[in-house]
């Protein structure tokens, strides 16, 4: 299995192939994201690791989602992705942990994330016009969350699932004192 460490490198060199790819400079990336310089520096040198929130600022200033800056760019395509090698990620604020399922590589236009979400946790996003062309299904599987999509909440029970346009999604919500787990099913457009 991927550790949560060496997961944590690749957010690291991703973001800066990233913002190299795109050739902005630090100074550049901090404007367009409104996440500071030094914290971006932070990050891409593997001294910080950022928050849900924080990472979903500079994949919008990117102009690529949370689902394509977390896909591998090294990976073998295969259509099987095994439990054992699966990337995970844990958000360092809320401890929400993202698990990318979908098989990597293989060119589908729908990518497969598992979530564990502790207990009260809360994450909150900008609108997000760069997901604008991205639809997902939030699918729960145990527990409870709240999403917060435009301007209306809507509680998720075990069993539910939700439709909605990524870039409209402002937050997540565990209002229990249980932890919930749910599938996020994103179609990443044409």
């Amino acid at each position: 299995m991927e550790s949560e460490d060496c997961f944590e490198t690749h957010v690291a060199e991703r973001l800066k192939r990233l913002r190299v790819g795109r050739g902005l400079t630090l100074d550049q990336l901090a404007e367009a994201s409104g996440v500071s310089r030094a914290m971006i520096s932070r990050i891409e040198r593997t001294e910080a690791s950022p928050t849900a929130a924080l990472l979903a600022r500079l994949c919008s200033a990117l102009g690529v989602s949370l689902s394509v800056f977390f896909a591998s760019t090294e990976a073998e395509p295969s259509p099987l992705s095994r439990r054992v090698e699966q990337p995970i990620w844990r958000d360092p604020e809320s401890g929400y942990l993202r698990r990318a399922v979908s098989p990597q590589g293989t060119g589908s236009g729908t990518d497969i994330v598992e979530v564990e979400f502790p207990a009260g946790a809360e994450l909150r996003f900008p609108g997000r016009p760069t997901g604008r062309s991205q639809t997902q299904h939030v699918w729960v599987f145990e527990g409870v969350i709240e999403l917060i999509v435009g301007d209306t909440v809507h509680r998720l029970e075990a069993g539910d699932c939700l439709f909605m346009n990524v870039g409209d999604v402002h937050g997540y919500r565990n209002p229990t004192d249980r932890a919930a787990r749910y599938a996020v099913v994103i179609s990443l457009g044409p």
